[in-house]
């Protein structure tokens, strides 16, 4: 449901049907408990409300805290893991430029078919919550091959040629930390915490009595309206791939790379055929 949203529905709509909505029915509520307990007005239990509130309070606050935190860091990690699998790719273009013309020639297509597949046929997948090693894994054995093929000939060839085999190496790593951190969502009993915390904290502030209706409300209002947004960041952030504030594909159309998506560019877009959607190592 989370990631249907993300994918169809702009964070400014998820905003107001969350933030707005969660305000506008402990607004309702808090009224509907007014007019149902008139008695709760006086204040007879704010002092036990007020106990109850402020030890749920802070613990939901240190757990919602944690967990924003934690996606954030992991949505940074997300995004260097990305600018460091890009950079690998990159070098391993600057590193053929040192190659005889067939042999740059060759790097260069494997690197460009690479290229597409990730932006054009894996980034889509992980997008869906439906990461495939199977999606590249032919781009990433062609860049292999394409190394494979080259006999380098004395040390400058040589040193060029360990520096490219060195970097698609880390590539593969990156590759492979990309695909797993695609794979990651907040656990259930974090989501039963956050989700079901907020159905604890709002409704117990219904029984915090003032003597003004107004008052009532805006405190009540107030209190949903912060936790809302606390919980508009946990959406927005528990995929990194999907939503408005998703990773972006972009690194690996810029600096070196971009001549691979030039509009008459050798490489054609490749689209290979992913037999499972799965995590296929």
């Amino acid at each position: 449901m989370i990631l249907w949203l993300l994918n169809h529905v702009s964070t400014f709509v998820i905003a107001v049907l969350l933030v707005g909505g969660l305000t506008g029915l402990a607004a309702a509520g808090s009224a509907a408990a007014r007019r149902r307990f008139p008695h709760l007005a006086q204040g007879e239990h704010n002092e036990m409300v007020g106990v109850a509130l402020g030890m749920f309070g802070a613990i939901y606050g240190i757990i919602l805290a944690f967990v924003v935190v934690t996606l954030w860091t992991q949505r940074e990690n997300t995004q260097n893991i990305v600018a460091a699998e890009a950079s690998d790719l990159a070098a391993v273009v600057r590193s053929a430029d040192a190659f005889p013309a067939a042999d740059r020639a060759r790097v260069h297509a494997a690197v460009g078919a690479y290229s597409h597949a990730v932006v054009e046929v894996q980034w889509p997948l992980m997008r869906e919550g439906r990461p495939s090693y199977e999606a590249t894994g032919a781009q990433m054995h062609g860049l292999y091959r394409a190394l494979l093929a080259y006999e380098p000939q004395g040390p400058r060839a040589e040193t060029f040629y360990a520096e490219a085999v060195t970097r698609l190496s880390d590539l593969n790593s990156q590759r492979r930390a990309r695909i797993t951190m695609a794979e990651n969502s907040l656990p259930v009993l974090l989501q039963v915490l956050v989700y079901g915390g907020a159905f604890v904290i709002v409704p117990l502030t219904f029984l915090f009595g003032l003597r003004s209706l107004k008052m009532q409300l805006l405190f009540v209002s107030a209190v949903a309206g912060l936790i809302g947004f606390s919980l508009l960041l946990v959406v927005a952030l528990d995929r990194p791939f999907a939503g408005d504030l998703s990773v972006s594909p972009e690194p690996y159309k810029e600096a070196v790379l971009a001549q691979f998506w030039a509009a008459d560019g050798d490489v054609p877009a490749v689209r290979p055929q992913v037999r499972e959607q799965g995590t296929s190592r």
